[in-house]
């Protein structure tokens, strides 16, 4: 057997379930829609900032772009709403496939990490929360030494630094198609996971692995790696 890439999974969306937290945004929006229009402004915020060599936390930068989503809406959000969404965010529910998938990878010897752009301790709470934290080796955020968020290479490039690994021996799965290209730009192998919202782009380089769930692209990155 050929030594197994080490697997490093987004977290956010990818591991847990972001519809859990549309009732909050019907509850302050009126609109289940809104919550997917925030979280896409999320990630273009993130870039941007990180494109202007700028830099706030995940959890301030959100809270400041629920509060943009509601002045472009003509509505208002509270610290308190705020407060809410974030708590929200931190006890969302693993999707169904997460910990079989987790373990059918787990049983054939690969070993798991996480990289998010949320704070580690936040993370950390997510995964003690949803019961996964025992699947994982190591958090790594962003928010610990790049402060640069992903796509951008210093997030990738920490995770090789702190596992003393070349690009080959990593594996990022993600639901996220920004998440895989920035990886392999930087020479990582990319699995996908085609969570609700999400799709395939034909441009760039292509996931070693595409699935709709956990466990079909465990089975993949098994069948792919263990030989």
């Amino acid at each position: 057997m050929n030594k197994l890439p080490f697997l490093v999974f987004d977290v956010n969306e990818t591991l847990f379930d972001l519809e859990a937290l549309t009732p909050h945004f019907k509850r302050l929006f009126g609109d289940e829609s809104a919550m997917r229009e925030w979280f896409a402004q999320l990630i273009l915020h993130s870039e941007a900032l990180t494109l202007a060599k700028g830099y706030v936390s995940f959890g301030e930068l959100a809270g400041a772009v629920l509060k943009m989503v509601a002045e472009v809406r003509g509505s208002h959000v509270s610290e308190a709403d705020v407060i809410e969404v974030k708590k929200a965010i931190a006890a969302m529910p693993p999707h169904p496939d997460v910990r079989s998938g987790l373990g059918k990878l787990r049983d054939a010897g690969f070993t798991l990490y996480t990289l998010t752009n949320n704070p580690k301790a936040f993370c950390v709470e997510q995964l003690e929360r949803g019961g996964l934290n025992g699947f994982f080796e190591q958090t790594f955020s962003i928010d610990d030494g790049a402060k640069r968020y992903k796509p951008a290479p210093e997030a990738y490039r920490a995770v090789e630094l702190a596992l003393n690994a070349s690009p080959d021996q990593l594996c990022l799965v993600a639901c996220h198609t920004w998440d895989t290209l920035g990886a392999a730009a930087m020479g990582w192998h990319s699995a996908l996971l085609k969570r609700p919202g999400n799709a395939p782009l034909a441009i760039g380089e292509q996931p070693v692995a595409i699935a709709g769930d956990l466990d079909q692209l465990a089975d993949q990155l098994i069948a792919r790696f263990c030989r």
